[in-house]
């Protein structure tokens, strides 16, 4: 316990909080910019299970705000979850780090959050991942941290099952929610101030501290600083946190979607991939086409296309859902 005696001695940890955390599990969907810092800093405080979820590979434009990545995993083509994981466990041998390349609405996750996790970190970048992610969270009654960072602002709030409003009750009503960096762009001190907010509840939520109850936002270029009260957002009649809950996010998942930041179409296929086979067939017929275990890259149209064993396809040069969907309906449908 040596290595983490600077935490032991923060008076709200102690001993016994530590030992809290060490036997603990959190859950990081999203290994992004949100999701790395959240896994740095929950690796170092020695949490004793991390599961890292993404569905995309790191790209050239995560590394100015990204902090688990290099260029070499660039070069690589590494699976975020993966590349994560590698420079985590060289960080921390002792904690338990589990990565999946998959996408949220995978029903692994389901089997993950039915193992026993104690906090749920939000490091997504869309809102349909969110809705998804909070009705999940709802139905099996864990704790989870939302965040969001975009330009020079971020914003932070825990969502604790039957005592705060859920991520439904208070879309609306979070500043600056309809930007995207894809718009507006994003420096990094945003995202490390909007993860030291998550980290810091999620660390009060493994040892029993009190944990916040307001909405903490700001604006770091504007010198803006503020937080406000979420609870007279909460909805009796809320279909997530509500009196009679159905969580409709589990029955309303879209097969198409399009990246934040990304000049990129996601599609979500029903079967799975046999990346290897697939490799060899379009090599022998004269495609140029990269495999390296985990995805795999080739140039269809005038698109690169990034397709991975789970059946997802990532499909970069558009946002049309429509002129992305009938490329996948051409070639692997």
């Amino acid at each position: 316990m040596e290595r983490y005696s600077r935490q032991m001695l923060f008076a709200p940890i102690g001993k016994e909080g530590q030992e809290k955390i060490s036997g603990s599990h959190v859950l990081i969907v999203g290994v992004g910019a949100l999701g790395s810092a959240n896994a740095e800093s929950l690796t170092r405080a020695g949490v004793g299970k991390i599961t890292l979820v993404d569905r995309d590979y790191v790209d050239e434009t995560n590394l100015q705000r990204q902090s688990l990545f290099s260029e070499q995993d660039v070069r690589d083509n590494l699976p975020k979850a993966v590349a994560a994981k590698k420079r985590l466990e060289a960080v921390n041998r002792d904690v338990n780090i589990r990565a999946y390349c998959i996408d949220a609405f995978d029903p692994k996750l389901i089997t993950i959050l039915e193992e026993g996790v104690d906090v749920i970190i939000d490091g997504t970048d869309n809102f349909e991942t969110r809705f998804y992610l909070n009705d999940l969270a709802m139905k099996y009654r864990i704790p989870w941290v939302y965040g969001s960072c975009v330009g020079s602002y971020g914003v932070s709030f825990p969502i604790i099952p039957g005592q705060t409003p859920c991520f439904r009750c208070m879309i609306g009503h979070l500043p600056a929610y309809q930007m995207t960096c894809d718009t507006v762009g994003i420096i990094a001190p945003a995202v490390q101030m909007t993860a030291a907010y998550q980290t810091a509840e999620a660390m009060k939520l493994l040892v029993g501290g009190k944990v916040r109850d307001t909405v903490a936002v700001f604006d770091l270029w504007k010198n803006d600083h503020h937080f406000f009260k979420a609870e007279k957002l909460k909805k009796l009649d809320c279909p997530s946190c509500g009196e009679h809950p159905v969580y409709p996010a589990l029955n309303e998942k879209s097969s198409v979607d399009v990246l934040c930041g990304r000049d990129t179409v996601h599609i979500r296929h029903t079967g799975e991939f046999h990346l290897e086979n697939m490799a060899q067939q379009m090599k022998a017929g004269g495609a140029d086409v990269k495999y390296n275990g985990y995805l795999m890259i080739t140039e269809l149209e005038g698109h690169r296309v990034v397709l991975f064993p789970d059946g997802r396809m990532l499909i970069h040069g558009t946002k049309n859902r429509m002129e992305a969907r009938s490329l996948y309906q051409k070639y692997f449908a």
